[in-house]
């Protein structure tokens, strides 16, 4: 019975890393300061009838310390590429020159260390929903056994437990994760 725990665990364990990687490159794209084709990673575009992620229509390059280009590959898609980094929440104001969507990027005031922080505590808490999302799929995998009749109702206390324990070690990862990204985004 225990190797079967073991592999329960083991495969949430996965997800669960999977993710914290997932939060690890969505705050990667929260700049502290600098112009990072990281920034614009999680930007995802309304393109040939479905989203995207902006990589898979342009290629993103830093000319300059504050400035981001995108040069898009397909002329009929620059609109909607401009449109969802307007839109994706970074406060970033993107203008058009042909093919290449050039993002500027501002100085950061105190409001858009602000702004940058509710961003990533979006982040955090998507993060959150994903490793309780993992934990649900694993309850139900216990509760479905233990219905089988597969393990008593003392193992899936156990297993419960090993779960529930399991999901706290993530969250607290989330939250320091999230803790030295804020405190990284509002050092001045």
């Amino acid at each position: 019975m225990s190797a079967d725990l073991n592999d329960l665990i083991a495969d949430l364990t996965r997800r669960m890393d999977g993710a914290i990687e997932s939060l690890r490159r969505d705050l990667s794209g929260l700049r502290s300061g600098r112009a990072s084709p990281n920034l614009l990673e999680p930007v995802r575009v309304e393109a040939y009838g479905s989203e995207v992620p902006l990589s898979q229509v342009g290629s993103i390059a830093v000319p300059e310390a504050r400035m981001l280009t995108v040069s898009v590959w397909d002329r009929t898609v620059v609109g909607a590429v401009e449109r969802a980094i307007r839109d994706s929440g970074l406060g970033l104001n993107p203008s058009t020159d042909g093919q290449t969507v050039r993002v500027p990027i501002p100085a950061l005031t105190e409001e858009r260390r602000n702004e940058l922080a509710r961003a990533a505590s979006r982040y955090a808490e998507n993060g959150k929903i994903s490793v309780r999302g993992v934990r649900r799929d694993g309850m139900e995998q216990t509760k479905a056994l233990e219905k089988k009749s597969d393990i008593s109702q003392d193992d899936m206390k156990t297993w419960t437990d090993a779960i529930q324990k399991l999901t706290d070690q993530y969250i607290k990862k989330v939250d320091d994760i999230f803790a030295d990204k804020e405190r990284e985004i509002k050092q001045v």
